[in-house]
């Protein structure tokens, strides 16, 4: 699976006018030096942002669907006419190394009027896209027009569902999303980041298909289908973390 961090939402940062820092009496510390102390972190000092992240997860299987039919005075001869067509499906198939497993052959014979028609449904279940295209393609072009050639149904399996459903993981990459803002923010004003106060998740949304911010104009007819068949998870995230002074390196002795 794939992650996008969102757009910035909203920041909202409060910085108190008090010092970062007290400082001990000399006659506290005995010493003639004044070196500061840092401060607990103030109440109040916090900055808020808001994180989101989407998932995708792309159809894994695609199932592409032929049928073989004839018409002949006697059984002999359809067999015979659709068998023909079949083993030379059944080869390309071998050729390009598609799984006994993966190929399903459906025969069905009836008579109609004086004469006897047999149809031979073939699905081809593939894992690799090209690899299905190709196969389409050389069967367009080799068999005549009692072969129809489908188009092919992209899917899902059960474990890639299982795996997207888990919507705590598109949760987790937004509130990682969240903390580097909020990170970046109080770099940039001097300060650091400290423990979260609040985490909230606000939305998170599941949908399948291309909306109009994902859909591409130029994109092929196969792309198209895929893009359709692609499931999205969204999730945002509204979290506030305190403010805490930013610590300078000590020096060596």
């Amino acid at each position: 699976f794939g992650a996008m961090a969102g757009s910035v939402s909203r920041v909202f940062a409060a910085l108190a006018p008090a010092s970062d820092f007290i400082y001990r009496d000399e006659n506290e510390s005995g010493r003639g030096d004044r070196r500061p102390t840092p401060r607990q972190p103030i109440p109040g000092r916090e900055v808020q942002v808001t994180g989101s992240a989407e998932l995708s997860a792309p159809p894994d299987r695609a199932r592409l669907n032929l049928w073989v039919s004839s018409r002949k005075e006697s059984v002999t001869d359809v067999k015979n006419s659709v068998s023909r067509r079949l083993d030379y499906i059944l080869q390309v198939t071998r050729q390009h190394g598609v799984k006994e497993e993966n190929v399903t052959v459906t025969k069905d014979i009836r008579r109609v009027e004086n004469a006897y028609h047999m149809e031979v449904e073939v699905c081809v279940i593939f894992s690799d896209f090209v690899k299905m295209q190709n196969v389409s393609n050389l069967l367009v072009e080799k068999l005549d027009s009692s072969v129809t050639v489908c188009t092919p149904v992209f899917y899902h399996t059960t474990e890639s569902l299982e795996k997207l459903s888990e919507r705590r993981q598109v949760c987790l990459v937004a509130v990682e999303n969240a903390r580097h803002k909020a990170r970046e923010v109080c770099r940039m004003v001097g300060q650091a980041v400290g423990r979260p106060l609040l985490i909230k998740e606000e939305d998170t949304k599941e949908w399948q298909g291309q909306t109009e911010e994902t859909a591409e104009p130029e994109q092929h007819a196969g792309q198209q289908r895929i893009g359709s068949a692609t499931v999205f998870v969204t999730s945002s995230v509204f979290i506030s973390f305190e403010i805490k002074p930013k610590e300078k390196g000590r020096k060596k002795t």
